[in-house]
């Protein structure tokens, strides 16, 4: 048995935990990705330096992974391009409709019991759920 990739998520999931309690620690807001990346196209609100400083550490942590691992993650991928484009514009639409995204919603407004969080997580999750079984299933689009 490997325990390798169990090891990786572990420390992921706790990385990505610590990161955004340190995030509402220091800066009293949600680490929402959705809403972080919208306040750098939007309105200003005096938080330009901590979006960008934000979106920057997302950007440079691939190449800093390369950096330091000698090699870029792999990642496996089913989905053509035009296939990518369209989820990544449905999953833009999303995070404006339920106000928030994973991040929002799933790691810090479940931490916090939000109810609005809890309502949008269980929206996604079961969404997730029938589009892969009707996606595997019905359609056969995947293997």
């Amino acid at each position: 048995m490997n325990w390798t990739h169990d090891i990786q998520a572990t420390c992921g999931g706790a990385l990505i935990g610590l990161a955004a309690a340190v995030f509402l620690l220091l800066n009293g807001r949600i680490a929402g990705i959705s809403g972080i990346l919208g306040g750098l196209v939007g309105p200003r609100d005096g938080r330009t330096g901590a979006n960008v400083a934000f979106i920057a550490g997302l950007v440079v942590a691939g190449p800093l992974y390369r950096v330091l691992a000698g090699h870029w993650p792999e990642v496996h991928n089913a989905a053509t391009w035009p296939v990518l484009a369209l989820a990544g514009a449905l999953v833009g639409v999303g995070t404006r409709l339920g106000s928030g995204c994973t991040s929002g919603h799933g790691v810090c407004g479940l931490a916090r019991l939000s109810p609005r969080s809890i309502v949008a997580v269980i929206t996604f999750m079961a969404t997730a759920f029938v589009t892969v079984f009707v996606t595997r299933h019905v359609l056969g689009i995947l293997p």
